[in-house]
């Protein structure tokens, strides 16, 4: 297609996120998140839990699309290191890292909606002093819906929310665990044939 920008002809690129993310392809990327703990899901004591996230990403496309229709897409595995700044009950720090397994949607043109869920370790300060926890190292689970659009056909404006969850796996006397909503945005840049 042409448009006319300014009296010059343009051409619009046209292209959708199955041309982009096929077998192969990584992902290397980032978002920022503000996770709000709730005591709706488990059994958690209070919902004064809070921290901003980071979540630098790097991914590879496993598989070429698998299924028909709407539902097409493919499996993306991917490393995911975490910064979190807890600001509630008090300040403290939280790193660790999972590994995330995720379902992209490739029939929506520009759009890539995607399911992830992922599993790591974490290191917080915030035990012994919260209910919760009696140990500084915790397990990570995490899980939620999200979408890419692309801007181009390499970069994508990402977001999406997660059910997140963090917990000492019964190595401590308080296994509580704190379970959040984590809502985040960020940008991912694709590059497809790398490998």
């Amino acid at each position: 297609m042409l448009w006319i920008n300014g009296g010059v002809a343009v051409a619009e690129s046209s292209f959708a996120a199955r041309d982009v993310v096929k077998r192969g392809t990584m992902e290397l990327g980032g978002a920022v998140g503000y996770a709000q703990a709730t005591t709706a899901v488990g059994a958690g004591t209070s919902a004064n839990r809070a921290a901003a996230f980071v979540l630098p990403r790097l991914g590879m496309v496993l598989t070429d699309p698998l299924g028909s229709g709407w539902y097409q897409g493919n499996v993306e595995l991917l490393v995911e290191p975490v910064y979190a700044r807890f600001t509630k009950p008090f300040a403290a720090d939280g790193a660790g890292g999972s590994f995330v397994v995720k379902y992209n949607f490739l029939s929506f043109g520009r759009w890539m909606p995607f399911w992830d869920a992922g599993a790591g370790i974490f290191w917080t300060n915030l035990a012994p002093r919260i209910s919760e926890q009696s140990t500084q190292f915790e397990f990570g689970l995490e899980t939620g819906p999200g979408v890419h659009y692309f801007v181009t056909d390499r970069i994508t404006w990402t977001m999406g929310v997660r059910l997140h969850h963090i917990s000492n796996a019964n190595l401590g006397e308080r296994n509580t665990g704190i379970n959040g909503v984590l809502p985040y945005v960020g940008v991912s840049f694709f590059t497809p044939g790398f490998f």
